[in-house]
């Protein structure tokens, strides 16, 4: 399968490690994964900040580079939300009949990993080796929006050497949730202190988490 692989804004600027594993992934898996440098910001944060007009751009953008491919994904629940959910809302606003036809085709094929890996190709082990002590905290876009549920803990069972322990509360935000935690400040940081607190009760050595 021809794979578009769609870097998120945070991906790119901090972890580009993921990027790097998510092609190296789904090459292992037989996938051609392109990486089209022209992609640009999914404009989630302007659409969530009251900014929807100046989102649309960047909606048309994505459409424009993404709908070639057999299949977008991106390892990020947040930013594929925003795509599947959000995007025809923009297209409304936007008056562009065109558009939201092209969304509407295109959204259905847009995929966060685990969801693709496990709901789409059937795969849940990748042949994962990882001999530490790991709890998994879903996020709220993958948990809410997405509704990926047991996807990523089915690729976490899976991986040999991997000691998976539950986590306390786990669907409890941890307070990030984009530009919350920028307006929010005080509010964010003791809704991550809970979560930091429930991540060390169960003495994992990583917190794996998908967005």
């Amino acid at each position: 399968m021809r794979v578009g692989l769609f870097i998120t804004c945070f991906n790119d600027t901090l972890f580009p490690e993921t990027g790097r594993a998510t092609v190296e992934v789904l090459e292992r898996l037989g996938h051609e994964v392109a990486f089209p440098e022209a992609q640009t910001c999914c404009g989630q944060m302007h659409f969530n900040t009251g900014y929807q007009r100046e989102a649309i751009p960047l909606v048309r953008r994505f459409v424009e580079i993404f709908e070639p491919y057999e299949a977008v994904v991106a390892p990020s629940g947040s930013c594929v939300g925003m795509v599947r959910d959000l995007y025809p809302m923009a297209a409304d606003l936007a008056g562009d009949d065109d558009l939201a036809r092209r969304i509407e085709d295109l959204a259905p094929r847009v995929f966060e990993l685990s969801e693709f890996l496990v709901r789409k190709l059937g795969v849940t082990d990748v042949g994962a080796y990882y001999p530490h002590r790991v709890t998994y905290h879903p996020t709220c876009h993958s948990l809410r929006m997405l509704k990926v549920g047991e996807a990523p803990l089915e690729l976490l069972r899976n991986v040999r050497g991997m000691d998976l322990v539950g986590l306390g509360e786990a669907e409890q935000c941890c307070g990030f949730g984009g530009t919350f935690a920028v307006k929010n400040a005080e509010t964010s940081a003791a809704m991550l202190g809970d979560k930091l607190r429930r991540v060390l009760d169960t003495e994992a050595e990583v917190c794996a988490a998908g967005d």
